[in-house]
């Protein structure tokens, strides 16, 4: 599979473990068919954002999503993550009520999560790919082997804490050690919101097992710094 050259070595080492060669060349030929028959989000030099803003050995935290935003503009690479200056979506919105709750970060930040990213907390999708405007269209292509093994690679981590949110999220848990924080709530979607992800307190949570385990804390409130820059920075580039 083609990686981009600014992949992090010890990312670039699990993607290319010997056992996963065969799927990630059929994967790589379905989305070199995909590319040529329809569009395909995030764009082909975004796919992989995620691991390249959170390097292996700086993981602390891992949001596990499904597959990107499949509406025009919308994925960058990072689960759950808009560009600065896109409209918000529900689940991204509901994330952003329940920090608010939790922390008291400001509600008018914006989507952008990369503030997140860049603190060691990994932002995975199971799936990296999707056709335009048809959501879960890469399931089962190949993304969930290679996705597996990224997240067996934070596993082994010495303390995580994974946030799973809704049921196929939550199916994950049982392969985790138990040395690690984790933390299963219904999904932030407006459709199962109110049963159980408002109010489950997550970003505290998450900070007290960290700073517990000397593993130092997530500024949570730096989504607001990087949205409002990126926006800052768009108006300057109209």
């Amino acid at each position: 599979m083609d990686l981009p050259a600014g992949l992090p070595d010890c990312w670039r080492d699990v993607l290319q473990q010997p056992e996963l060669a065969e799927t990630a060349r059929q994967l790589q030929s379905f989305l070199e068919q995909e590319r040529s028959a329809a569009e395909i989000f995030p764009p082909a030099d975004r796919v992989f954002t995620a691991l390249e803003l959170t390097p292996l050995d700086s993981v602390r935290v891992v949001i596990v999503g499904q597959d990107p935003y499949h509406d025009q503009g919308q994925a960058e690479g990072l689960s759950f993550s808009v560009p600065g200056g896109v409209r918000i979506p529900p689940s991204l919105r509901n994330i952003l009520r329940e920090l608010h709750q939790d922390i008291g970060a400001p509600q008018d930040s914006g989507g952008s999560l990369r503030g997140w990213a860049q603190q060691g907390v990994l932002l995975l999708n199971t799936v990296l790919t999707v056709r335009a405007h048809e959501a879960n269209s890469h399931r089962g292509k190949g993304w969930e082997t290679l996705t597996s093994a990224i997240l067996r690679a934070a596993n082994a981590r010495p303390r995580v804490v994974f946030m799973l949110w809704g049921a196929a999220a939550g199916r994950l848990r049982d392969g985790l050690h138990e040395r690690h924080l984790i933390l299963s709530s219904a999904h932030p979607s407006p459709l199962s919101a109110r049963r159980g992800f408002f109010g489950s307190r997550p970003f505290s949570a998450a900070n007290k097992f960290l700073q517990e385990h000397g593993c130092g804390v997530v500024d949570w409130t730096r989504t607001a710094i990087s949205a409002h820059r990126s926006l800052s920075e768009d108006a300057g580039n109209d």
